[in-house]
């Protein structure tokens, strides 16, 4: 970097980063600084590009890791930096290009060399190269013993504080980008991080009276989706010949006084649209997700979460609670827009699982809304295109179609909001359907997938549960939805008489043999007798409360009618088949007595006139069918991470050598 590097296979031997990383002590108001951070280039925004850096500088950073002890050159680096952010407000508002970029350019040399120092070392080693000095070797200096909260304070400042513009859009994303880095020491350690001495900084002391503000600023940033500025608005101007990530000298210099540096080139892989379009953004929510499940201190719960949890809406005039300091006040009218257009990325349905599961204000709001197609359309596109999504994506979803089913309104409304020419939606043309019945349709089709596909008894329990919390407000269910349900039934059904007879030929086959263990059937013919009992449980929850309205489930009984009578003296269903009994013979007898050969439409017309006439008190009372998600016991042990695997594969995150990560596979990241 600085004067004489013009292309990235150059770095090792450059003169400059060679003695950041060399043996001799480089003095905070040594000149030196200026030509090491006066280099002009574009933030990296893939992990492609992150790569070809941290494979020309490792030898730099090696380097300095075994140095820095006697020359204590991070820390003049570090204070170098922060000696500048004290006027970046002022220089923002000034316009001072020069200024900001200089700084930018610090905190990006600064970010690279902490990824390589925590990825190698642990953070009690971490926290000894920030206090050493240009004393004698390996001496301590008291004025730099929390030079680490210095910077993570200083670093929230510049978040929180530093007004978001053209030219203060780098650093702000690089501020966001290092508290990354500063976080990352959890994925280097195979066991979820309890205690931890960022973690300590960020959740006391200085850092803790700006929690809530930097939860806000976060979410804005997330909500504003604000575009990387385009080339000839950053704080330096593009060469005339462009050329990608090659960029020319900072406005108001003299041409020649620095070199350009270069980064990806012809071999670089795009980022995708959604976060190419806006980094600051995607990482912002990543931050966000980080600090929201990081583990509770022994003496104090995580204020991060505590804030998400607790933030209202500004239309909301009640008084803060006293109890939590770290609650604020944000529109939900712009984050609930946010949120129903960036449900294509993991990261944003994980933040719309957490606000509805822990934030009773904002669930309360979606609920409430007159447009929730708007949000359940995107969740229902996730669960239709299961074979293309990762499986974390695909719960999170249905967890979030869960939560909202707890509620009776929205059970109601999704069955008065009418959609037309659903396009994604490829099985049958659906030129007009209910949310509710698309809903059903989706829900459907994702147990039809699990079970020829994975076979995940949890992926099972939490779709049948969100059919059973809705079977009591079913609406005038789309034909086609109707035949879905049924021919769900039909398909348990086929299935336990398969393993019914694999289990009997099994029983035979050992009697004559003692050589080989029995697979066990028992417990496979268990669960599918538990799913088909609640499928038996969803019919007969519409049927005792909405059988008036559902004309075409009625149809579809009676088309398939035959399917129920093996599981009429069955021991497991035998009660709850009663009313489905009930109803099939009823509405027989009455199509019986009108004639053969009847139509469609007058089978249905029937249908409607019997609905009127069956007397209700025939119908057996069962308990409402109700499930509310639980959180497992130690959800840290899922989210922690499922949230960092999300970091690790963003394509404008950092780039992480594979061979380093401990906290998961490579194949479930």
């Amino acid at each position: 970097m600085g004067a004489n590097s013009s292309s990235i296979s150059e770095l090792p031997e450059n003169e400059y980063l060679k003695k950041l990383s060399g043996a001799e002590p480089i003095s905070k108001n040594d000149p030196f600084w200026n030509q090491l951070l006066s280099f002009s280039f574009t933030t990296p925004t893939n992990s492609a590009d992150l790569k070809l850096l941290e494979e020309a500088t490792v030898s730099v950073c090696k380097s300095l890791v075994e140095k820095n002890p006697r020359t204590g050159n991070l820390g003049s680096l570090i204070k170098v930096f922060l000696s500048r952010t004290k006027e970046l407000k002022i220089s923002a508002e000034c316009q001072n290009h020069l200024f900001i970029w200089q700084a930018h350019n610090a905190l990006f040399i600064i970010c690279c060399l902490l990824k390589v120092f925590i990825s190698r070392m642990s953070e009690e080693e971490l926290q000894l190269h920030f206090t050493y000095e240009d004393k004698a070797p390996g001496s301590y200096g008291t004025e730099c013993e929390d030079l680490i909260e210095e910077l993570l304070c200083c670093l929230i400042q510049l978040i929180v504080e530093i007004p978001l513009l053209d030219i203060t859009y780098s650093i702000s994303l690089e501020a966001v980008t290092t508290l990354i880095v500063f976080l990352s020491c959890q994925l280097f350690r195979k066991e979820i991080l309890r205690e931890s001495i960022i973690h300590k900084y960020l959740m006391r002391g200085r850092c803790l009276p700006y929690t809530s503000r930097l939860v806000k600023t976060l979410l804005y940033n997330f909500i504003r989706q604000e575009r990387s500025p385009a080339p000839g608005t950053h704080v330096f101007q593009q060469q005339s010949d462009g050329g990608g990530l090659l960029y020319g000298i900072a406005s108001g210099v003299a041409t020649g006084l620095w070199t350009v540096f270069t980064l990806g080139g012809v071999g670089s892989k795009p980022a995708p649209q959604l976060e190419q379009c806006s980094p600051l953004a995607n990482q912002s929510l990543l931050l966000l997700l980080v600090l929201a499940n990081l583990t509770d201190a022994p003496d104090m719960p995580n204020p991060y979460r505590q804030a998400i949890m607790s933030f209202k809406n500004t239309q909301d005039s009640t008084a803060f609670s006293s109890s939590n300091p770290h609650a604020f006040q944000i529109n939900f009218n712009s984050l609930y827009t946010a949120l129903c257009e960036q449900q294509k990325s993991d990261q944003a349905t994980l933040l719309l699982y957490m606000l509805l599961h822990q934030n009773g204000n904002v669930r309360t709001y979606v609920l409430a809304r007159t447009d929730i197609e708007n949000l359940v359309l995107p969740i229902l596109e996730i669960l239709y295109h299961v074979e293309e999504r990762n499986s974390h994506h695909v719960y999170m979803a249905l967890i979030i179609l869960l939560i909202l089913t707890e509620d009776d309104g929205f059970n109601r409304s999704i069955h008065e909001v009418i959609l037309k020419n659903i396009t994604w939606y490829a099985e049958r043309v659906l030129t007009e359907i209910s949310l509710g019945s698309l809903l059903i349709l989706v829900v459907i089709r994702t147990i039809q997938y699990n079970m020829t596909r994975t076979r995940d008894k949890y992926l099972h329990t939490n779709c049948l549960a969100a059919l059973a919390n809705m079977s009591a407000q079913f609406r005038s269910l789309h034909q086609y939805a109707a035949q879905r349900i049924i021919s769900l039934f039909s398909l348990l059904s086929k299935k336990h008489n398969k393993v019914l007879e694999q289990a009997t030929q099994s029983l035979r086959g050992s009697l004559g043999s003692n050589d080989s263990p029995l697979p066990d059937y028992a417990q496979d013919l268990n669960v599918i007798e538990e799913v088909i009992r609640m499928m038996l449980e969803i019919i007969n929850s519409c049927l005792t409360n909405s059988l008036h309205h559902n004309p075409n489930l009625v149809y579809a009984l009676l088309y398939k009618r035959d399917l129920f009578e093996q599981f009429r003296t069955h021991p497991s269903f035998q009660d709850i088949m009663q009313n489905i009994d009930l109803v099939i013979s009823f509405f027989s007898s009455r199509l019986e007595q009108a004639g053969a050969e009847l139509s469609v439409e007058r089978v249905l017309e029937i249908i409607k006139q019997g609905a009127v006439a069956l007397p209700k008190d025939r119908l057996r009372k069962f308990p409402e069918l109700k499930f509310k998600y639980v959180e497992e016991e130690q959800p840290e042990e899922f989210f922690i991470p499922y949230v960092w695997s999300l970091v690790y594969n963003s394509a404008v995150a950092l780039y992480w050598n594979p061979h380093d990560i401990q906290l998961f596979t490579m194949d479930s990241g």
